[in-house]
């Protein structure tokens, strides 16, 4: 089974993936994506680079049985999708910890409170198949707990529970 964890940059994704690694096979998707350079260009404005998505579903071909980490995960062939959420003021803060632009962190603030990434994933997979888990108060170790349980197949899909809508008032 090919589970996608996607969410905002600063959700928790590779914190809790990182738990997990001993267990499952775990692709890192940033991380091929600047090891394999499959990217198209890089966005200085905003310090990114444009992945190839074409090339990065070469590379996961035949890796059916992973859990593939990234902001972008969800715009792959996987069987269910893990959205993180984070509302968004800690988002910010946890961004501006890591050494994010204030613009950047903002960004992304923003585009959590718009179910951004969960509006992505449930066009593209349907809501059958997303489950969404709020981060805010949890310890890495339970958001680990709570991918291992999708895995499983013990917790139901379900997703549009969480909302951040008044963080843009």
């Amino acid at each position: 089974m090919r589970i996608a964890v996607t969410g905002t940059p600063g959700t928790g994704k590779t914190t809790a993936t990182d738990l997990l690694e001993s267990r499952l096979d775990i692709v890192h998707l940033n991380e091929i994506l600047e090891s394999e350079e499959l990217y198209t260009e890089v966005d200085a404005e905003r310090e990114s680079k444009v992945a190839d998505l074409n090339g990065l579903s070469d590379w996961l071909d035949g890796r059916d049985d992973a859990m593939i980490e990234s902001h972008l995960a969800h715009r792959f062939e996987v069987d269910r999708v893990v959205v993180l959420r984070c509302e968004p003021e800690s988002l910010e803060d946890r961004l501006l910890e890591r050494g994010e632009s204030r613009a950047k962190a903002r960004e992304n603030a923003e585009s959590e409170a718009l179910d951004v990434i969960l509006a992505e994933a449930v066009e593209e997979h349907g809501l059958e198949s997303v489950y969404e888990v709020d981060t805010t108060d949890l310890e890495p170790e339970t958001v680990a707990d709570e991918l291992e349980a999708v895995v499983a197949g013990d917790r139901e899909p379900g997703a549009g529970e969480v909302e951040f809508v008044g963080y843009l008032q």
